[in-house]
């Protein structure tokens, strides 16, 4: 059966509904309405398969759901060049934080020398959801045992209006607060981020249960 006719025998159109209005920027025409848990499933299945291979070659998709399913299945890639490849191939035709943020490549952990170079390249970019993919990809990866100082400035200085970047910028600093307080306070007090991104990852931070009650009332103290 072809996969996106599999995807439609799945579908929840209320679900659908549900999570459109979670996506603005993707029209709610395109969104059959598959929950993730159902798309990791196929995923799984088809995974190193000649119909994984057809399905992830025929770009652009017309669905969400289908664009979701090319992200789990590009995480699933074993081979680090390859799975290289085929993530650069698919970044253009991201085009919202859901299926940005569902790729996470498991190959990339084995593979942090060469990674680097790539996220450096990503969160230059002036692609919206590469950037943001980029971004992430550095906090998911170099926040703990591979974490140096100066990597904190590879988000510090991305310069966007764009919205979904901005707010990968707040969660990446919100994250390193909690992981390496001691080398990102310092941008926070001496203002080395865009006012809003300040003041959304303080927001952020006070949210979050890994940053102490006393951290938290010296974020508070520093919103701009």
């Amino acid at each position: 059966m072809p996969i996106t006719e599999e995807l439609f025998q799945l579908q929840d159109k209320k679900y659908a509904l549900f999570h459109s209005k979670l996506m603005p920027t993707v029209s709610q025409d395109s969104i059959i309405g598959i929950r993730v848990p159902e798309l990791r499933k196929i995923a799984k299945r088809i995974e190193g398969s000649w119909e994984a291979y057809e399905f992830i070659n025929k770009l652009p998709h017309t669905y969400y759901d289908e664009n979701v399913l090319h992200g789990l299945l590009i995480s699933g890639i074993k081979d680090y060049a390859e799975c290289i490849r085929e993530t650069e191939k698919f970044l253009p035709y991201v085009d919202n934080w859901a299926v940005c943020d569902i790729m996470s490549p498991k190959v990339f952990k084995k593979n942090k020398t060469a990674l680097i170079n790539k996220i450096t390249k990503w969160s230059s970019s002036a692609n919206v959801y590469e950037c943001r993919f980029g971004i992430k990809m550095l906090m998911s990866h170099f926040l703990d045992e591979n974490f140096k100082k100066k990597y904190l400035n590879i988000p510090a200085g991305v310069k966007s209006d764009e919205y979904y970047v901005k707010m990968m910028i707040a969660w990446f600093f919100a994250t390193a607060l909690a992981k390496q307080w001691k080398e990102t306070i310092v941008y926070l007090e001496c203002n080395h981020l865009d006012k809003w991104v300040h003041n959304k990852t303080i927001q952020k931070a006070c949210e979050s249960y890994r940053i102490t009650a006393a951290q938290k009332e010296y974020l508070r103290g520093l919103k701009r």
